[in-house]
């Protein structure tokens, strides 16, 4: 079985997650294309297009949420996503119990006792005049009923229980907004795909095989970490007769899609700047394709991160007039350069000051 190195990963890694080359593709597909972009930080995901499209327009990411094309919700992993209004309304039942289940591991003690099931029906019972809320405003029209658990352990419950939308402006450009929830069959005018009721699972098989289009190739327990779900080696086995497989350097089986880019891994890789909670790290187990095993806490600390030839090199932070890029290893002086280009690139993204300031701190000794 072939075996890919660490450098083939990466390379493969950056081709699928459109970080090789810039892509011309519209917003809605890039999404798609990504399986959505984690978006608990709402203007995360405009710097994560910005460093994966060319020329993107960050009024058009805007206008999708608010035509309902886009939607903000909790999904993978329970944390919140960007993601199509065709994927959410096929993905979310089959991420209903994952949901549930990473809220009682918070939980457990203060919902002991509750029917999840009648709880969520009066949750729906609600919301269902359509008035948008926050999730504290959801749980205190119910703390009569369900006094013991309080505010906040109720609410985390509520909307892993029930499928709804952030609705805008939250996640709009330049936007500051506090989060309120609408039912998601309100807000995109239909209710969520059931299960299979022949016991198959459609629905995971896609999500293997879209998984492994933007991150393979992978094996299964960066599946699992990407998505959160434990169910899936069935929808593997499933499909396995349509994947090709390797192995990494430690020996793990990798599974992959037969035509998705695997490109040369001496293919030159440009410096990219990343925005927190990035899913090219955040979507594998072994995220040692990206990030050395040093700094891996730093992709789930919420920092900002520079690719440097493929690999995470930098931290980086805004200041009022500059990108502050911080080095994690030494830069050679044409590192320093091409950071300091795609950093006054940044810069003018985000800012309308004519500077486009960067500030690159001294490389660690």
């Amino acid at each position: 079985m072939t075996v890919l190195d660490t450098r083939a990963l990466n390379r493969a890694t950056l081709a699928r997650q459109l970080l090789l080359d810039r892509a011309d593709v519209p917003v809605l597909d890039a999404v798609a294309h990504l399986g959505g972009l984690q978006a608990q930080e709402p203007q995360e995901p405009f710097v994560g297009l910005w460093s994966r499209l060319r020329a993107f327009d960050p009024a058009v990411l805007s206008n999708l949420l608010t035509e309902r094309r886009l939607v903000r919700t909790h999904l993978m992993r329970r944390t919140v996503h960007l993601v199509t209004a065709a994927d959410i309304l096929a993905w979310r039942a089959r991420h209903d119990s994952m949901l549930r289940q990473r809220v009682l591991g918070v939980y457990r003690r203060e919902l002991d006792g509750i029917d999840l099931d009648e709880l969520a029906a009066a949750g729906r019972a609600v919301m269902a005049d359509d008035e948008p809320r926050s999730m504290t405003e959801l749980a205190r029209a119910l703390t009569e009923r369900w006094p013991t658990p309080g505010p906040r352990a109720l609410g985390e419950m509520l909307i892993a229980l029930i499928p709804v939308a952030q609705l805008p402006p939250r996640g709009l450009w330049r936007t500051r907004a506090g989060v309120r929830n609408l039912l998601l069959s309100s807000w995109l005018g239909r209710e969520i795909d059931p299960p299979a009721s022949d016991g198959s699972d459609p629905v995971g098989q896609a999500l293997v095989r879209r998984y492994l289009a933007a991150f393979g190739p992978a094996a299964s327990a960066d599946l699992r970490a990407w998505c959160g779900l434990a169910g899936l080696p069935a929808a593997v086995a499933a499909i396995r007769e349509e994947l090709v497989t390797f192995r990494d350097e430690r020996g793990r089986e990798l599974l992959d899609l037969p035509d998705a880019p695997r490109p040369d891994p001496d293919t030159p890789a440009p410096v990219r700047f990343l925005p927190a909670f990035d899913n090219a790290l955040l979507g594998y187990h072994d995220r040692s394709r990206i990030i050395d095993d040093a700094h891996r806490g730093l992709s789930v600390a919420g920092a900002r991160v520079v690719l440097v030839d493929g690999r995470v090199a930098a931290t980086w932070s805004v200041t009022a007039d500059a990108v502050m890029v911080t080095p994690l290893r030494r830069f050679s002086r044409a590192d320093r350069t091409t950071v300091a280009e795609q950093g006054r690139a940044l810069a003018s993204f985000l800012s309308d000051n004519d500077r486009h300031r960067v500030q690159i701190a001294a490389s660690p000794r």
